[in-house]
């Protein structure tokens, strides 16, 4: 068996880490592809460590992206995510990674993909996984993406330059509905666990949320606690297999993608200590959270899961709304990492709600370029 070299950019999003190509350094055999990426970041890994690949042995750190010229109208450049498995050899199209997302300009400008121009440069970008356009603004020098800044996020180390992202019309990006079963709580039947009350939103990808308390948790549970309790963790799924099918993204529970829907916990505002050891107070909150993604507690949030959740808050009737309240600011959601806000704009005014857009802000830097190695036979 030989390797053979492909042409790719390991880059840090956000909270994620993921391994870039271009579209057209990639074999347009699917199946192919997708060999490329589980070999390049190491899966599948029974360990799950991922050593044999660049992946972390976390789903933030397991992920590849493709980038190519736009086939949207309004669009600069296409984005497709893939999400690898860590202990199967599978790769995940039915969500996208919002973290990443910051990421696609920077990369599409350094690539040549899109002209560069010195100063704030917004890029729009189509991701595929979703059918959905955003714009990404962000700084560039001397015809590059300039990293280098004194903005800091959550669960990052260090600082980078602001990178703005507003997600327009986010809604139904997995679904094709805000609300897919047009109610902002539906109280599903889960076996073992009787009447689970949830609100099932898809704005930017589509997730579950559930009172914490009804599970007997807070939210401000450390990831290893909440990860260390199976029993807490079998039943999360179950609900979100279960609101799968009710939000019709399969017609059993069994056949619910790994990816979508993610699902989380949310209570009221509460002290909680973050995991560098900041003790997060309150009254610098306005709701706490805690998700999973392909199984695994979020050391921070997916970007798409703390938009989703965003616009949530706005949504008259839901769980996360009846948590926040009315609220005009942004809205403040605690995490294992701190404290992100969320800028969610909805229309509430007519019958049927509206997610207008909703605005984040990330920090990006290329770690490294050249050629990835992947077994060949």
């Amino acid at each position: 068996m030989t390797q053979r070299a492909f042409n790719a950019v390991f880059m840090r999003g956000g909270t994620s880490k993921g391994v870039f190509f271009r579209f057209d350094d990639l074999p347009d055999d699917l199946a192919a592809r997708d060999q490329i990426f589980v070999h390049a970041l190491g899966s599948p890994d029974p360990y799950g460590r991922q050593l044999n690949g660049m992946g972390g042995g976390v789903s933030s750190l397991s992920k590849a992206v493709i980038v190519g010229p736009s086939t949207k109208d309004g669009a600069d450049v296409d984005y497709t995510f893939a999400q690898v498995v860590i202990d199967e050899p599978v790769v995940d199209y039915s969500a996208t990674c919002g973290n990443l997302s910051s990421a696609i300009g920077p990369f599409a400008v350094d690539q040549g993909l899109v002209g560069a121009k010195n100063g704030q440069q917004t890029v729009r970008v189509h991701n595929t996984n979703t059918g959905k356009i955003y714009h990404a603004t962000f700084l560039v020098s001397e015809g590059a993406f300039d990293p280098v800044g004194d903005f800091e996020i959550p669960g990052v180390g260090g600082s980078g330059s602001k990178i703005r992202l507003d997600y327009l019309e986010p809604g139904g990006a997995t679904t094709g509905e805000l609300l897919p079963s047009g109610n902002a709580i539906d109280v599903l039947n889960v076996p073992g666990l009787g009447e689970v009350e949830v609100s099932a939103v898809d704005a930017s990808n589509a997730v579950v949320f559930v009172s914490a308390d009804r599970l007997g948790k807070t939210a401000t549970e450390t990831v290893d606690e909440l990860e260390a309790d199976h029993t807490f963790m079998d039943a999360l799924e179950s609900i979100r297999r279960v609101a799968g099918v009710k939000m019709g993204l399969a017609e059993t529970p069994e056949d619910v993608p790994l990816g979508n829907p993610k699902i989380g916990i949310v209570s009221k505002p509460a002290e909680s200590v973050s995991l560098d050891g900041n003790v997060l107070s309150p009254d610098n909150m306005d709701i706490t959270a805690r998700i999973v993604s392909m199984g695994q507690v979020h050391r921070a949030l997916p970007l798409t899961g703390a938009m989703c959740l965003g616009v949530a808050c706005r949504i008259p009737g839901s769980i996360p709304y009846m948590i926040c309240g009315l609220q005009t600011d942004d809205i403040r959601i605690a995490n294992p990492s701190g404290i992100i806000p969320v800028d969610a704009d909805v229309d509430v005014s007519n019958e049927n709600v509206f997610a207008k857009s909703c605005t984040v802000y990330r920090t990006a830097r290329p770690l490294m370029a050249g050629q990835v190695l992947v077994p060949h036979p």
